[in-house]
């Protein structure tokens, strides 16, 4: 059977104006594992509220972050894709969970090229409902409609593997060669606390609320192959024992929350905000949930965050790049893709 890849990332507006970055909007926040409540529900407020409010709040931020290639996102996700393509024997196709850039056309692409079996790589390190799974759902959908004659086999959140706690490790240290700093701060995007209790497959080990200090994260379960807060919790451990930091000179918190629920903390915004208050003047800040530098991580923290910290006395503020199409982490991706490859030979 002939073999083919397909990278998913989470996508991007086609511009940032307001038009665009409304339907990428709703797109996005009507996805029922991204706004879990019921239809009628979702669209009050999401079509009621969100979209009469947010794109033009949102299109300046993206035009402050927009390259004149196009979304960064996109631009990066695509610099990957070509390296990839050059290490493996197979084609790689790119496709975006929302937005023009659907997984239909990337499946399609890859049909048409012949492909009959297909190694499908979520490109997100830690599962989420937000993020893998609803990759992996759609996918299957798409898989069913229109290619049932496909084999899909995915790549397993890899937060915890060796290969790649090595390569991030080695981008966070030689992105700080040379700088100073007292805190390095770890901050993964947000997910509201009932997806993680939504998650435990065992219904009764995790506990997202603040103040538990995270022992359920930390106590081994079935749970954690699907919780998001061990796995962000678990990078962070992982990366800090990689490169030798002290106890107390790097920790953990959540961003980009939204509406009113109760969301994982601590909250990054105000952990820099306590960090510049308390005196700190010097902090680093790396995003481990993200693959490919974006909004999140290009305006929300590298702008605003940065924003936060020298209103409150804070002096330098050092963010650390995304893996992006960094040439090692290109090359574990290859890797991983001909091992998978070798592997399903091997089988037959």
């Amino acid at each position: 059977m002939k073999k083919g890849i397909l990278l998913v990332n989470l996508g991007s507006p086609d511009s940032p104006e307001p038009k665009d970055v409304k339907t990428y909007l709703g797109e996005f926040l009507m996805d029922e594992r991204v706004i879990d409540v019921p239809l009628w529900a979702r669209n009050l407020l999401v079509k009621g509220i969100i979209l009469n409010t947010r794109p033009k709040a949102s299109a300046k931020a993206y035009k402050k972050i927009w390259w004149e290639e196009g979304s960064p996102l996109i631009v990066l996700s695509e610099r990957l894709q070509e390296k990839i393509q050059k290490q493996v024997d197979y084609p790689v196709a790119l496709a975006m969970r929302y937005g023009s850039m659907t997984i239909k056309k990337g499946l399609q692409e890859l049909v048409d090229k012949g492909v009959e079996e297909v190694f499908l790589i979520p490109l997100y390190p830690q599962y989420a409902m937000a993020t893998t799974e609803t990759i992996l759902v759609l996918a299957e959908e798409i898989r069913r409609e229109f290619f049932p004659q496909l084999q899909i086999t995915d790549l397993k959140p890899f937060y915890n593997n060796p290969d790649y706690i090595e390569v991030l490790s080695n981008s966070i240290a030689k992105s700080l060669e040379g700088k100073e700093y007292e805190h390095l701060l770890f901050s993964y995007h947000g997910v509201p606390e009932r997806h993680i209790r939504k998650s435990d497959v065992t219904k009764s080990h995790c506990n997202p609320k603040p103040g538990t200090n995270c022992a359920c994260c930390k106590t081994p379960s079935p749970a954690h192959e699907f919780c998001y807060k061990h796995q962000c919790v678990e990078v962070t451990r992982l990366v800090g024992e990689k490169l030798g930091l002290e106890e107390g000179t790097y920790s953990t918190s959540f961003q980009s929350r939204l509406g009113f629920d109760p969301w994982l903390r601590p909250y990054t915004d105000r952990t820099i905000e306590r960090f510049g208050k308390e005196g700190m003047k010097k902090m680093a800040i790396v995003t481990p949930a993200f693959v490919s530098d974006c909004l999140e991580t290009l305006e929300e923290i590298a702008m605003e965050g940065e924003e936060i910290f020298h209103e409150v006395g804070g002096e330098e503020f050092t963010t650390i790049p995304c893996l992006n199409d960094n040439d090692d982490w290109a090359a574990l991706l290859a890797k991983w893709i001909n091992e998978w490859a070798t592997a399903e030979i091997a089988a037959v």
